[in-house]
């Protein structure tokens, strides 16, 4: 698990320096450097909820997403360089910074092979409630300005999961309307979360 750990986090870091450069973006880094980023899972109970399963789905949900961008750029429903790779890769690598220190380790006694054992779960320990896409974008113009389509991407980046959604709002789908980009990540995360992932149990 360390080894993949590793590897995922050169990875992000290789695509991060080399794609994302506009002014705050080396204080961002230092930030999730800093944090539990490159180890926290991505979940609590579904997709990827191992240790080091949020960075490795940001990286899925990266590349899902610059798949989907050059796929419509080559059938010609969007403009050919009208979502650059600087905006893929902050809305595909940061989408979910959400989870940065948003879970702890817990134990519970589990029966296995007819004794009891401790066995360590993931739950969830907010000190920043303040939503889930919205919180990401909170958190990355700390340091960083989003452009209009970048941020409305990442705050609707659930879809229909979106509480707000749920409630009958319906500033998602005018922000998939006028911005591809925010319906592109939607698509990306949810392929990589349900083709490229599993759940451990």
């Amino acid at each position: 698990m360390e080894e993949r750990i590793e590897r995922n986090k050169k990875a992000f870091l290789e695509l991060y320096n080399q794609k994302i450069t506009r002014e705050g973006a080396s204080e961002l880094l230092k930030y999730l450097c800093g944090s539990d980023f490159f180890t926290a899972p991505a979940s609590s109970r579904f997709h990827s909820n191992f240790e080091g399963g949020l960075c490795e789905h940001s990286l899925n949900v990266y590349r899902r997403l610059d798949e989907l961008v050059k796929l419509h750029e080559q059938a010609g429903d969007i403009q050919k360089g009208g979502i650059s790779d600087e905006s893929i890769a902050v809305c595909g690598l940061l989408h979910d910074l959400c989870k940065v220190d948003f879970y702890a380790v817990q134990t519970r006694n589990v029966k296995k092979n007819g004794e009891w054992v401790s066995v360590p779960y993931y739950t969830i320990s907010d000190s920043l409630p303040y939503g889930h896409g919205e919180k990401s974008v909170y958190i990355i113009n700390g340091f960083m300005r989003l452009s209009r389509a970048e941020a409305l991407a990442i705050n609707w980046h659930m879809g229909g999961f979106d509480n707000r959604v749920k409630a009958g709002d319906y500033s998602m789908s005018d922000a998939f309307y006028r911005f591809p980009l925010a319906m592109f990540l939607h698509m990306a995360d949810m392929t990589a979360t349900y083709l490229d992932e599993h759940v451990e149990k």
